[in-house]
């Protein structure tokens, strides 16, 4: 129990003095005042945690980058693409900082007796081919009710992840659909 309590207050107690040694660097050693920070470090009055421009997530990205400044850790137009082409699939998990989009199970109205759900990766910040994985998952309802996991054909995955791609370049040039 000794060990527990130890394990638990140990980091706590290290994070206050790490954060308390943190705070030391604004201080002024011959008075009681405390630095503006902004001053200290020549910052503009406009600048902030993220940046000049804030926090983009979704914001204009080139060919080369995921969007201007920190943000989304993957190709914004992969990102916006991906999403644009499931949107007819409830989704489960969207990490844009790992570049992860899980959906939940979908079926189609027309035959109910299949599902499917997917994964998509996206792996680069450019515009590539190499850039983006697609994992989809399908299932049927078998004799008894009880879903069973089933093949997919492999053009399904190639497909999905060419529709993705023409998506992403028709969103990159300003095409059609945006």
């Amino acid at each position: 129990m000794r060990r527990k309590i130890t394990k638990i207050i140990t980091p706590a107690i290290l994070a206050c003095l790490m954060s308390a040694l943190a705070a030391c660097q604004f201080a002024d050693p011959g008075g009681n005042e405390v630095l503006n920070p902004k001053k200290s470090r020549g910052a503009t009055a406009s600048s902030s945690v993220f940046g000049g421009n804030g926090l983009q997530l979704f914001g204009p990205g080139g060919d080369d980058d995921a969007g201007s400044g920190p943000g989304i850790g993957v190709n914004s137009h992969l990102w916006r693409a991906s999403l644009d082409t499931i949107s007819f699939m409830p989704l489960t998990s969207a990490d844009p900082f790992g570049g992860v989009i899980i959906t939940d199970w979908y079926a189609p109205p027309d035959t109910p007796s299949e599902r499917f759900k997917m994964t998509i990766y996206i792996l680069a910040r450019t515009l590539r081919a190499d850039g983006l994985r697609v994992a989809v998952f399908r299932q049927e309802k078998g004799d008894q009710g009880v879903w069973i996991d089933s093949s997919i054909n492999p053009a399904t995955v190639t497909s999905l992840e060419n529709k993705i791609l023409e998506r992403a370049r028709q969103l990159r040039t300003g095409g059609i659909g945006e």
